[in-house]
C-alpha cells in the first residue's frame, strides 16, 4: 500500500478490534468505499488476521496506536 489514510487511536481501553473498526467505519464515510487493508504497528498484533471485510497487518513502519488503511497495491 502506497496511499492510504492514517488514523490515530490511543485509547487504552479499547481493543484493537474496535479501533479497527472504528477507523474503517471512518475511512467508509469519507470514502464512500470499505478499505480492504489496515496496517498496524507490529507491536500490536503479531500475525495477520481479518476483521470484519479488512485484513489486518503487522508493519515495523507504523507507529503505535496508528492505522494505515487503504487498498491493497496491485
Amino acid at each position: 500500500m502506497q496511499v492510504g489514510m492514517l488514523w490515530l487511536d490511543d485509547d487504552k481501553k479499547r481493543h484493537l478490534d474496535e479501533k479497527v473498526r472504528r477507523a474503517v467505519a471512518y475511512y467508509e464515510q469519507k470514502y464512500g468505499r470499505l478499505p480492504e487493508l489496515c496496517l498496524v504497528n507490529a507491536q500490536e498484533i503479531t500475525d495477520e488476521k481479518k476483521i470484519d471485510k479488512v485484513m489486518v497487518k503487522p508493519a515495523r513502519a507504523v507507529l503505535r496506536h496508528h492505522f494505515w488503511l487503504g487498498m491493497q497495491a496491485e
